[in-house]
């Protein structure tokens, strides 16, 4: 199975848990966007009605404008159900996310999510974070030189992302530096090492926030829950 066709597996299959008159929180990525498309066509055709969505970025915004999906605000109380993508997924459902560039606005809706939800293919398993993935921390523009050089502090490497010549700007107006931990690091100790930072805004780990992950391999769709082994 290409890696396309998986992704649009794991998305198809957390479809099953959206409900009429749902608040959802709409991910963004290569994966996310199978879902957001799934979801748009289920309301087109009737199968699903009154749904309010919650985009975690512009891009998530646009695409589902244009699928003809309601958007509102984040709502005092949350959204019933969050999907989106990672970029690694622990055995525990840690994650990091963020490579490309909404973690701010998509852990604000995830923490905001009575059910959150991972979806992605087989090549995002990891025993441990940071075996594959880089971990994001968004910042300030104001002293960033003095933000990268205290977080060079705590991690092996650190490089402000960029896009073409410029610095990377996220839909908030920040900017992103992406970070390799120290090898055997602890996830904890390096989430609160990293949010203790003047002009970190926030940071990639997604430590015990999912309560579903749908992965999709060579054999299927497998759903883990917290607390079993993806």
């Amino acid at each position: 199975m290409a890696n396309e066709d998986k992704k649009r597996a794991a998305a198809e299959a957390a479809l099953e848990l959206v409900r009429d008159g749902m608040t959802l929180g709409l991910g963004t990525g290569s994966t996310a966007r199978w879902f957001v498309a799934g979801v748009g066509e289920r309301v087109a055709s009737g199968r699903l009605r009154d749904l309010a969505c919650v985009p975690t970025s512009k891009a998530t915004a646009e695409q589902a404008t244009a699928a003809g999906l309601r958007l509102v605000e984040l709502p005092a109380a949350g959204v019933d159900l969050a999907v989106d993508g990672m970029d690694e997924l622990a055995p525990s459902l840690d994650a990091i996310k963020g490579l490309g560039g909404a973690l701010l606005r998509e852990k604000i809706v995830a923490a905001a999510a009575a059910t959150f939800v991972l979806v992605g293919d087989d090549t995002k398993l990891v025993s441990r974070l940071g075996e594959k993935a880089l971990v994001p921390v968004e910042v300030v523009p104001f002293g960033m030189r003095r933000t990268v050089e205290v977080l060079a502090g705590l991690c092996d490497e650190v490089e402000p992302r960029t896009e073409g010549s410029d610095l990377f700007v996220t839909d908030n107006g920040n900017h992103v530096v992406d970070c390799r931990p120290r090898p055997g690091f602890d996830a904890e100790e390096l989430q609160a090492e990293l949010k203790s930072v003047a002009g970190v805004v926030e940071h990639g780990l997604f430590l015990g926030m999912a309560d579903i992950a749908f992965v999709a391999g060579e054999n299927g769709v497998g759903r883990y829950g917290r607390g079993e082994r993806a």
